[in-house]
């Protein structure tokens, strides 16, 4: 079988903590699979908040996930609390690959949780289309 393997770019773009909930542990009390997107969307929203942007508006264009791919390194717990860090990959025509790194401190040690990546496309609600990406996003993404 062969594995997902995430290499993280270098451009590390924002940085936020995210606590693990007691709804994000499953019946193998450890941190679900479903749960690692909800935080990865949380990431992804707050990093858009800090420019003050959300998913539905971002100079005048709405994102939407067209693909994520996550490769799990180490259980994640209730009570842990994720660092998240945000690096920036390719940026296209309509869309730009986000990474993600998730860790924790356990036991006094750094514990890379996940890491994970999602394709973001630039998309218009009111056309149901991809549409370029817009100068205001493009500038954010590559000032980083």
């Amino acid at each position: 079988m062969q594995r997902v393997i995430i290499e993280l770019p270098s451009q590390k773009i924002f940085s936020c903590t995210i606590p693990i909930r007691i709804t994000d542990i499953n019946y193998g009390k450890h941190l679900g699979n479903d749960a690692v997107l909800s935080i990865l969307h949380e990431a992804r929203v707050q990093y858009l908040a800090s420019f003050g942007c959300t998913e539905l508006e971002v100079g005048g264009v709405s994102l939407v996930m067209a693909d994520a791919m996550i490769e799990f390194k180490q259980q994640g717990f209730y009570g842990d609390v994720l660092h998240v860090q945000l690096f920036i990959g390719s940026i296209n025509r309509a869309g730009f690959d986000l990474y993600y790194s998730l860790n924790t401190i356990r036991n006094n040690k750094d514990i890379l949780i996940t890491k994970a990546k999602t394709g973001m496309v630039c998309f218009d609600y009111t056309t149901q289309k991809v549409v370029s990406i817009p100068l205001k996003l493009k500038e954010q993404l590559r000032k980083q």
